[in-house]
């Protein structure tokens, strides 16, 4: 019986997107630094570098949750999410004979084992993920999203913005989508999330309004610099218009500061806390839980008089009503995010023996509830950002 499952592992198609091999010499970003030195360090420090699983504590709990729940396998959850953060994976779907050697304890070695565990991808969205795509489908279902929504170039060969480039170590091409049209490969990923039970709980790609682009913000302003060390005439490297790949984005503080407009007016026996989002897509966006926090503290003088929280998060249920995470979830509460462009208010009581009230804006990366479900551990998910702060007097 053993011999036989061991034969339908190895021999089973694992059907799914198309996977182009990236050869060795490519698949470490270090190497990448012998000509972007800058741009190599910049991205390790990003959360690109980090959406292996090895390496995002939130990541790897939503995936140890949701086989737990599901009576998934763990590996068939990372070969699922790798469809986003780790896209140039080997194996790109699991079907039930492997879930059955699996649950046997006879997948060790398979093709399946050796893919979410290749050193290949334990870089997570790395230089071949970014500038390996060679076309991008946006004209698919938006069920498709990740590697199913691109096409690769071969390997050896790099996508990258300018159309002059050349380079001794790789071939290079240009695609607008590297510079014109960036939001088409941000939206790849970055597009819309559901739930495994088709629920969608973010769609920023929808949200999306104004014709800032993703990488203005998440990426920089373009300044004079190198892309690339490599000496392409008259023995100097060639100064260009680059941005900056640190990524930059939720998870960085100084990101949240004035990212909200907060204004307090008085209207009867309540206040109204008026919140406007200038960003061209909702805030909080991206994975369900994030967190927009709004604290009240209610004085009279200095003496503070009462002191509460609002919390403006989706929370989400699965079967029975049981609280989840949004990638099991079948129902969702209200959006209460700020919309992309435009605003949301708050009308609050007055407190009785308080003269003002004192209104702080932060945000968190995760709410409390998620937290205690996946159990996380790491203080990055429970801090606060500070976005705006303003009080009146009534």
């Amino acid at each position: 019986m053993k011999f036989f499952l061991l034969a339908l592992l190895t021999t089973t198609v694992l059907f799914g997107a198309k996977v182009v091999d990236v050869d060795e010499k490519y698949q470490d970003s270090q190497k990448c630094k012998v000509c972007h030195l800058r741009i190599v360090d910049e991205w390790s420090n990003s959360w690109h570098s980090k959406s292996h699983f090895a390496n995002d504590e939130y990541f790897r709990q939503s995936m140890k949750y949701v086989s737990k729940k599901t009576r998934k396998s763990l590996n068939s959850v990372k070969v699922q999410c790798a469809t986003c953060h780790n896209p140039r994976i080997s194996v790109t779907s699991t079907g039930e004979d492997y879930e059955i050697a699996a649950i046997m304890g006879l997948d060790k070695g398979s093709k399946v084992d050796k893919a979410v565990n290749s050193k290949s991808i334990s870089e997570g969205v790395n230089c071949v993920v970014c500038h390996n795509i060679d076309k991008i489908h946006d004209e698919y279902n938006d069920k498709k999203r990740g590697i199913n929504r691109v096409e690769w170039t071969p390997s050896g060969t790099m996508t990258g913005p300018f159309k002059d480039a050349v380079s001794p170590y790789h071939k290079t091409i240009h695609h607008d989508f590297m510079d014109k049209t960036p939001n088409k490969m941000c939206f790849v990923c970055h597009a819309n999330d559901r739930s495994v039970k088709g629920l969608v709980f973010t769609n920023m790609q929808k949200e999306y309004k104004g014709s800032k682009t993703c990488v203005e913000c998440h990426m920089g302003p373009k300044r004079k610099d190198v892309a690339s060390t490599y000496k392409m005439r008259g023995n100097k490297a060639k100064i260009r218009q680059v941005r900056n790949h640190s990524f930059a984005g939720a998870h960085i503080t100084s990101m949240w500061k004035d990212a909200l407009r907060l204004k307090l007016s008085k209207k009867g026996k309540n206040i109204l806390v008026t919140i406007s989002n200038p960003q061209p897509h909702n805030l909080p966006s991206g994975f369900g839980s994030r967190e927009i926090l709004v604290e009240l503290v209610y004085k009279n003088g200095e003496k503070v008089i009462e002191s509460k929280t609002i919390s403006l998060s989706r929370h989400y249920t699965r079967k029975r009503a049981k609280p989840t995470i949004a990638h099991l979830a079948k129902k969702q509460t209200k959006d209460t995010s700020i919309p992309a462009d435009g605003k949301r208010v708050l009308k609050i009581s007055k407190v009785a023996g308080a003269t003002s009230v004192e209104v702080t804006l932060s945000y968190r990366l995760v709410n409390d509830e998620v937290r205690s479900l996946l159990k996380l551990q790491e203080p990055r998910w429970s801090q606060k950002s500070f976005i705006a702060k303003d009080e009146i007097r009534y």
